[in-house]
């Protein structure tokens, strides 16, 4: 058994849920078994583990926060139901890389909190806390769908940025399973990520008896917001962007019940920041207009926004050459290291996904091509 697959069989049991794929939202129960579990594996190696107070905890070989330290690693949350490999593949390679390297090297492991968003509703969550991206107390009043804040689960309110630290580090290098079909070799380099956002979406009718309110005297939001959804996939494929409604809420939420309200959030991404605006004022347009027809309001407010992430060129550049000149590729999905690159020079690993699924439970990537992975993050590792 590789050390790969002992270390990964260790983790892969947390979190799984009976329906299928993982549920480790950020600071229950599954990610707190795995972040004891990133102790003792920081133990096992000598480093030190410490907690930034927003959530964040960093292992270090030398001295915490030193100058010239490279940092590694990635996230353990997950999406509702989602795969095992998105975050977690990126610690686990983190350590292992770390065993193959000269000990003397200076460098850290990161297991950032609430990347996915998945519990509070703002991704990278950690990462903007720690780089001052949002405000402590606007963290600490962040609720998931029972209530419960940020600041509640985190015992504490946030410690807030922290960019005088993060400006002693080298560089952050985060491994990363590719969440596409781009790659066809076992491992590449990331070149920039789109730029993508999520928004709240509320449509206000009137609620009424299903059964008694005639058809012509309706305001039904749902409605509204069906045509919204379909209107949002139809500019998607007009301007090559991305459009998703993944998540809807209803009032009352009831089968004999014309619905009073339907809240949905649109998850919107594209290659550039005009198509990106393009798309979601072509959303915003149509829907309004609709909720005129249907006598209906509609309001949308935006959650998160991040703008288009160009990773450090000479860096990645450098990388794909020490890789044996590995392809270097865009992507559309969000991660720590987007918001960390405005600081400090930052550059991304992908190892294949043969199917190109994410957030799924069928999300998976070879055994074989997670071990290159690791050879090459090392590599990385020593070339920094």
């Amino acid at each position: 058994m590789s050390a790969f697959t002992h270390l990964w069989n260790q983790i892969a049991p947390i979190g799984r849920a009976p329906g299928g794929g993982y549920l480790r939202y950020a600071l229950t129960e599954p990610e707190l078994t795995l972040r004891d579990w990133f102790r003792s594996q920081a133990a096992r190696r000598d480093m030190l583990v410490t907690d930034d107070g927003n959530g964040n905890l960093f292992a270090w070989r030398g001295e915490p926060w030193a100058p010239g330290t490279i940092l590694t690693g990635s996230h353990f949350d997950s999406v509702p139901h989602g795969g095992g490999y998105d975050g977690p593949l990126g610690i686990v390679s983190a350590f292992l890389a770390a065993d193959k390297i000269d000990k003397s090297r200076k460098i850290a492991i990161a297991a950032f909190v609430e990347e996915e968003g998945g519990r509070f509703g703002v991704p990278c969550l950690g990462s903007r806390l720690l780089t001052g991206a949002i405000a402590p107390q606007q963290a600490a009043a962040l609720e998931d769908r029972d209530g419960i804040s940020f600041g509640a689960a985190l015992g504490t309110t946030p410690a807030g940025a922290q960019l005088d630290k993060v400006k002693n580090l080298k560089a952050f290098v985060e491994l990363h399973v590719e969440q596409g079909r781009a790659l066809d070799v076992p491992v590449g380099v990331a070149s920039a990520i789109w730029p993508h956002g999520r928004w709240r979406m509320d449509f206000a009718g009137v609620g009424d008896h299903a059964g008694t309110t005639r058809m012509e005297d309706r305001h039904d939001p749902m409605l509204t917001f069906a045509f919204t959804v379909l209107a949002a996939n139809k500019e998607a494929r007009l301007t090559g962007a991305h459009a998703t409604v993944g998540r809807v809420q209803v009032e009352p939420n009831a089968t004999n019940a014309i619905p009073s309200l339907v809240r949905g959030w649109l998850d919107a991404r594209a290659a550039d920041t005009a198509t990106l605006d393009r798309l979601v004022d072509g959303v915003v347009r149509k829907a309004t207009e609709r909720a005129g027809r249907d006598g209906t309001s509609f309001s949308i407010s935006p959650e998160s926004v991040t703008g288009e992430v160009a990773f450090d060129t000479a860096l990645a550049d450098r990388l794909a050459k020490t890789l044996g000149d590995a392809p270097i590729l865009p992507t559309g999905a969000g991660h720590d290291a987007g918001v960390l690159s405005a600081h400090i020079p930052t550059a991304m690993l992908f190892v294949r996904n043969p199917t190109g699924v994410s957030h799924s439970p069928a999300e998976y990537a070879e055994d074989a091509d997670c071990e290159a992975g690791i050879d090459a993050l090392a590599k990385v590792l020593e070339e920094l």
